[in-house]
């Protein structure tokens, strides 16, 4: 059973990777917002935000690559709503595959895109000056975190993706998800902000994902945030994962 479903989702995966690349357009576009938004505030809006020793784009880059992440889930609640409108899923529910595999396919090329897109957007921080004293172990840290957050969100995304009745509500559930950073300590340290903004900043997942990223990247000590930023992601994925397939389910019975 396990091989069978191994196969039937690297076929499938194989299916849905093809129409990425034959449209990169979708990588470049969840690349380019990300960017511009770095282009802006390192150099628009830095210059008056006070982030101590560290430079801007080194403060701010955590942030950016979660607005990445949650950019380019858009795209996968999209092909999934294309699927379900052009009864593709109909189809492979009469072959004899693993029916999760369907999901599944669509989750990891998620996963691949946006961690292409997370590449170019990393590439891009380094020509504006990003640096960062971080070992292979760090690195490899973060590439961790950020993979569990992009299988978070995706199948977050997985949930609309199936259950919306327009292309505009498919990809619509993103936007929140791109705007909960900057009510975050992505851009500006918490202790600036408002005492009810500043409460609700400490205290949702974003805050303690990129300080632990931020940390981990500076080579400064990592404290609880990556407990915390852990729990979150872990936490969200497992909710999502339930949701997502109960949806699936409804959908196909």
């Amino acid at each position: 059973m396990a091989t069978h479903f191994i196969g039937d989702t690297a076929a499938l995966t194989g299916r849905t990777l093809r129409h990425v690349t034959r449209s990169p357009d979708t990588i470049i576009t969840t690349a380019v917002m990300p960017i511009a938004m770095m282009l802006m505030f390192v150099y628009v809006f830095g210059g008056a935000i006070d982030t101590g020793s560290v430079s801007y784009v080194n403060y701010m880059l955590p942030g950016i690559l979660l607005i990445t992440i949650a950019s380019g889930i858009a795209y996968t609640a999209f092909r999934l709503f294309t699927d379900m409108q052009g009864g593709i899923f109909e189809r492979f529910q009469s072959m004899p595959i693993a029916r999760s595999g369907v999901l599944w396919a669509h989750v990891l090329t998620s996963l691949v895109a946006n961690v292409l897109s997370l590449v170019v957007v990393v590439g891009v921080a380094l020509l504006m000056g990003f640096r960062s004293g971080a070992g292979v172990g760090a690195w490899l840290a973060v590439a961790g975190i950020l993979i569990l957050f992009t299988l978070a969100l995706t199948w977050i995304a997985v949930i609309p993706g199936l259950s919306a009745t327009s292309v505009e509500g498919a990809s619509a559930f993103s936007y929140p998800l791109i705007f909960l950073p900057f009510l975050s300590s992505a851009f500006v340290p918490t202790d600036t902000m408002p005492g009810p903004v500043r409460w609700f900043a400490e205290h949702q997942p974003v805050t303690s994902i990129v300080n632990t990223i931020r940390d981990l990247l500076t080579g400064q000590p990592v404290g609880n945030d990556v407990w915390i930023a852990l729990t979150w992601c872990v936490g969200i994925l497992v909710v999502a994962y339930a949701f997502a397939m109960a949806t699936y389910r409804r959908k196909i019975s």
